[in-house]
């Protein structure tokens, strides 16, 4: 499969909002917005983001949109981020996505977190270089309580 990272085009809202309201991808994610069901939420964060600094590519794998990948925050404490359509998880998407980011986004440390009961996420993390740092916990409006999770960096 051939995965590569572009520019976010409008085009791909509707389909990261399709993504993003599977239940299930939901669960595994866990810190979701409040009320991911929200359009106009969700159009005017996409809006904030693509006129940051942060870096928000779509994911094409065989030149379909299949999820979104970004690194943003302040520089010193930037966390890395993706989201990957259901359909394509376990088949190596995420990892070829985060791959292609990091060579482009060149700055470190980076960071990222995960629920700490989401495997898929950590090891996508681990082969690309990320080590677990912390441990914390936070609320996650997809389960609707406190839940674990991992921090993991990479280091230059």
């Amino acid at each position: 499969m051939d995965v590569v990272l572009r520019e976010t085009h409008d085009s791909d809202l509707p389909v990261f909002f399709r993504q993003m309201n599977d239940p299930e991808a939901q669960r595994m994610a866990a810190f979701t917005p409040k009320d991911p069901a929200d359009w106009d939420a969700f159009t005017s964060l996409w809006k904030r983001i693509r006129a940051s600094d942060d870096v928000a590519r779509t994911i094409l794998a065989d030149g379909d949109v299949v999820g979104s990948a970004a690194v943003y925050g302040d520089p010193g404490e930037r966390e890395v981020t993706y989201w990957v359509d259901r359909a394509y998880w376990g088949r190596g998407v995420a990892t070829a996505a985060l791959r292609e980011l990091l060579a482009e986004v060149r700055e470190r440390p980076l960071y990222a977190r995960a629920t700490a009961d989401n495997a898929g996420s950590r090891r996508v993390l681990e082969k690309c270089g990320f080590r677990l740092t912390a441990r914390a916990s936070g609320f996650a409006n997809a389960r609707g309580e406190e839940i674990d999770e991992v921090v993991l960096t990479l280091e230059g």
